[in-house]
């Protein structure tokens, strides 16, 4: 995964696998259109030393028996399921997605397949993701399982060579392959019964309602067989969503850490961390502001996607305060705004309105996030459809407005010219444009 690799924190290193944008043509399970948030926990050993997942021992940064001597120290002791509930729930997220096993291979689930456990071999001693499921169900969140496919660890995981060995995200690394001319294809689908076995206990037992498949890019489609894995996957829970690291079968994109310049015309989810670290580091601690996060957040869900806030819990299962009250500013605006957040689509092109914009289901109200305080006026151009009128999500105040300028003889509308608010959110304020009828926007050039 990028996300959780020496590459995506600036440092020297590991490979640098791309995001795989490819997904199937499957729909998009209505409930995930409208989440709009996700809220993203990398658990695990690692948050015992602070270091990065699995990707320290990959890059030699620790030795992968000091790595894992983090098992003796994990004891989740103050894991609160339901805690946890209430603050993602308090955030506005609708879902939440937690690492059931990252790329060293530690399953947060009493797996059968294997040793490697947090209830076998941690303090910890019992099933996290029982607590987790149980109590984001409990909170009406829906529930999503990080799997990485490749292991780290595994004994038969690093007997296959990718078939193209020119792919510069591919490194000749001990866990990762072995030497030219030492494969072994019997162990490799050893590994394959291993890692459809561990699917098949993660969906059969949790019942997720999301996949986040992690782990793809150190071997081909067909060495994976992921066009076989959908078909497993899906004959087991029909409904279940797959995002797109899987090679092509995937249902929607993962861009990380940066709104894209040009987002996905499908379903996307842009992949966030609140500091510069996915999991618990504790010197970590350049926090987004709560505003920064809500920028983000409104850039995000404008141009039609989910954002998944990444959260790294303690190593007992603590959520720090930093990242608490930045949940829970970004909760304290989507509630003063949930009008503009749920039930709404991507917004117009940039260039119609300066900022992020959403649209209500039915078309009829435009929203305008001013992500800074209007001086003169706020603006909307080749706006076609009349305008019933005009107010503020929070404080239902009416505004003045007027359209000036245009072309009517060829179709050109005037500029929307609103007044600015008296009372502006400290935050990003949302101006509901009500229409008369469907939004119908002018696109052309004008009249030469």
């Amino acid at each position: 995964m990028r996300p959780c690799s020496a590459a995506s924190r600036g440092k020297p290193q590991s490979p640098h696998p791309p995001t795989d944008s490819g997904t199937s043509s499957m729909t998009m399970q209505p409930w995930f259109a409208d989440a709009k948030l996700g809220i993203f926990l990398h658990w695990g050993i690692y948050a015992v030393d602070g270091v990065a997942e699995s990707w320290s021992f990959y890059a030699d940064e620790v030795s992968y028996d000091a790595y894992m001597a983090q098992l003796d120290g994990f004891t989740a002791a103050a894991f609160d399921s339901d805690a946890w509930a209430g603050l993602f729930a308090r955030a506005g997220a609708r879902y939440t997605v937690l690492t059931a096993k990252h790329h060293d291979g530690v399953a947060l689930w009493d797996t059968a397949q294997s040793d490697l456990s947090v209830v076998k071999r941690t303090p910890a001693g019992r099933d996290l993701l029982a607590e987790y499921v149980g109590a984001m169900r409990r909170h009406g969140l829906r529930t999503g399982l990080y799997f990485s496919h490749l292991d780290w660890s595994h004994p038969d995981y690093a007997t296959l060579r990718h078939t193209d060995p020119t792919r510069p995200w591919i490194t000749d690394n001990p866990y990762t392959m072995p030497p030219e001319g030492q494969e072994d294809p019997e162990r490799w689908e050893r590994y394959l019964v291993f890692h459809r076995a561990q699917l098949r206990e993660l969906v059969t037992g949790y019942e997720p309602d999301l996949l986040w498949f992690d782990g793809h890019w150190e071997r081909s489609e067909s060495q994976w067989r992921m066009s076989e894995l959908r078909q497993e996957l899906l004959a087991m829970k029909a409904d279940v969503v797959l995002n797109a690291r899987m090679l092509g079968h995937g249902d929607y994109a993962t861009p990380e850490q940066g709104v894209p310049i040009s987002p996905s015309e499908g379903p996307w989810e842009l992949c966030l961390t609140i500091n510069d670290s996915w999991g618990h580091r504790a010197g970590d601690t350049n926090h987004k502001s709560v505003g920064q996060i809500i920028r983000t957040f409104a850039e995000t869900i404008g141009a039609g996607g989910n954002l998944l806030l990444a959260v790294g819990p303690t190593e007992d299962g603590t959520i720090t305060p930093e990242q608490t009250a930045r949940l829970e500013g970004l909760g304290s605006w989507i509630e003063r705004n949930r009008e503009a957040v749920h039930g709404t689509e991507r917004g117009v092109p940039f260039g119609h309105h300066y900022g992020p914009t959403t649209l209500s289901k039915d078309r009829r109200t435009l929203y305008l996030h001013c992500l800074d305080a209007p001086r003169e006026f706020v603006a909307l151009r080749g706006l076609v459809t009349p305008v019933k009128r005009v107010s503020v999500l929070g404080t239902g105040a009416g505004l003045a407005h007027r359209t000036v300028g245009g072309f009517a003889g060829h179709g050109v509308p005037g500029v929307l010219y609103i007044d600015p608010p008296a009372e502006l959110d400290p935050h990003i304020t949302v101006i509901a444009v009500e229409l008369d009828g469907e939004l119908e926007l002018y696109r052309g050039a004008g009249h030469g």
